[in-house]
Parts: structure tokens; C-alpha cells; sequence
């Protein structure tokens, strides 16, 4: 059985400080070979590049400001982050986006911080981690400028619809497919039955929303075989067939060796 990766799981937030080790302990067990961590803010920093240091076999970081995160004044932060690019080694940009659910105050900010984050993905030559919330169309509008670029990256828990989806893909951008692709009437279940698995990403978004069976509780990386189970069942294919295409697309992305 292929080994599994979870592309985005926030393990270092304190929903996990009783047991992260032996939550990246369960992971393993359970096939969860790597664990990749999207930073939120300044603050995240320090707990999520120590968890990395003590599982660096299992744990890799990114660097990114949440859109969330983005107020007046967030310049300062991004020069502040982006010396980390030299001092570690990142498996890409993020995470990032425009996040319009909770408050539209900030929009323009957010848009400006997100095109800061594609430029230093094309610097460094690593993938984007995008998150959009209520915003799938604008995040099109900020990425169509940046079509026949070398931009490459991921829609971390793919929101849109399937024409989006293809969209997307002819970006050459993958889907992050989560726990919401078990649950009822979800579009994510919609999208990664129409998508071709050479797109397709898994992850848990940890400690959100998690799969079925665990709806309602804290999720965890080795949450991910449930979600692989799904989109097996969804396309048709076995689940040998979806760790080893996911996991494939991963290394293949942020640049995992076997």
C-alpha cells in the first residue's frame, strides 16, 4: 500500500497540545508518511518550525500569512517572513488567498498581500497554497494575470464547482480534496468524481473539518485513508489506486522525494 500525505494540516495549534506527538505518532501508523504544515501568522511560526524540527522525517513547513491575518500593517509582517526562505527549507508559499466569509474589510489588503505570495512563489520556484472562502471567482481574476507563468500550486479544500475545477486545471493547479468530500450534498464529492486523479490532493485541514465517521470532532492526519476511501468509491477505482496517484501528485508539487 502506498504511503499517504496530508498536504495541509495545521498540527502545531493548540487543539493538539495534549497529544501532538502521539497524534503524528497515529498518523504514521496509519500510513500518513508526510504531513505538510501551512503557516497562519507571526504567531504560528515558532510552534509550527519546532514541530518540524522534531519530526523532520514526517513534518515539513510552509510560509504564508492567512488572509485572515491580513490587517493594515501586514507589509511589515511579509518582510519580516520572507528572510525565512533563505534560513529554511519550505515546501511552498502559503497559506494564502482572499478570505471575503467573516469580513470584506480588508479585501483590497488581502488581494495585495496574495499577489506578494504569488511573487515569491515564482522567486523561490515553490507551489501556492491558496485558500478562498466565498472567493473562488476572485481568486480567477488575481491568478489570470498570471497565466503562462511558471506559477504552480494547490486549492487548498477546493470550494467551487466542477467548472471551476477545470479551470483551475488547465492552470495546472491541483484540488485539495478533505473530509468535506464524504459529507451530503457536498460539491467537493461533485468535483473529485469529475476530475481527472492527476489533480487531486489529499488532506485534513487539521483540526477542521473532518471526515465521516468524525463529523463533529477534532480531525487529524490519520483521518486521510477515510477521505481516500471516498474518492475511491466516487471514481470507481480501488484505494491503492488514489494514495498512489494523490501521494504521486504531492511529491511531484512540493518537490518529495520517494
Amino acid at each position: 500500500m502506498p504511503g499517504y500525505i496530508d498536504t495541509h494540516t495545521h498540527l502545531y495549534l493548540k487543539e493538539f497540545d495534549m497529544d501532538r506527538e502521539e497524534t503524528v505518532k497515529a498518523a504514521v501508523a496509519a500510513g500518513v508518511d508526510y504531513m505538510l504544515l501551512p503557516n497562519v501568522d507571526e504567531e504560528t511560526l515558532a510552534p509550527m518550525l519546532d514541530l518540524c524540527r522534531q519530526f523532520p522525517a514526517h513534518c515539513m513547513p510552509m510560509m504564508g500569512l492567512h488572509p485572515t491575518s491580513v490587517k493594515p500593517g501586514y507589509t511589515e509582517v511579509l518582510a519580516r517572513m520572507k528572510p525565512w526562505f533563505e534560513k529554511q527549507a519550505m515546501v511552498a508559499v502559503g497559506e494564502t488567498g482572499i478570505d471575503l466569509y467573516w469580513d470584506k474589510t480588508h479585501y483590497p489588503l488581502q488581494v495585495e498581500s496574495f499577489i506578494t505570495h504569488i511573487e515569491w512563489a515564482l522567486e523561490y520556484d515553490l507551489p501556492l497554497v491558496i485558500h478562498s472562502r466565498n472567493s473562488v471567482e476572485e481568486i480567477m481574476d488575481v491568478l489570470e494575470k498570471y497565466r503562462g507563468t511558471a506559477l504552480k500550486g494547490v486549492m487548498h479544500c477546493f470550494p467551487g464547482d466542477v467548472e471551476q475545477a477545470h479551470w483551475f486545471t488547465e492552470m495546472d493547479f491541483m484540488l485539495g480534496i478533505g473530509g468535506v468530500v464524504t459529507y451530503k450534498k457536498s460539491m467537493m464529492a461533485k468535483v473529485a468524481q469529475a476530475i481527472s486523479l492527476d489533480f487531486l490532493l489529499l488532506e485534513t485541514d487539521a483540526p477542521y473539518l473532518p471526515p465521516v465517521p468524525y463529523r463533529g470532532k477534532r480531525n487529524q492526519p490519520a483521518y486521510i485513508p477515510f477521505i481516500a476511501q471516498k474518492i475511491a468509491e466516487l471514481k470507481g477505482v480501488s484505494v491503492e489506486d488514489v494514495a498512489r496517484a494523490t501521494t504521486q501528485n504531492a511529491q511531484r508539487l512540493f518537490n518529495i522525494s520517494q
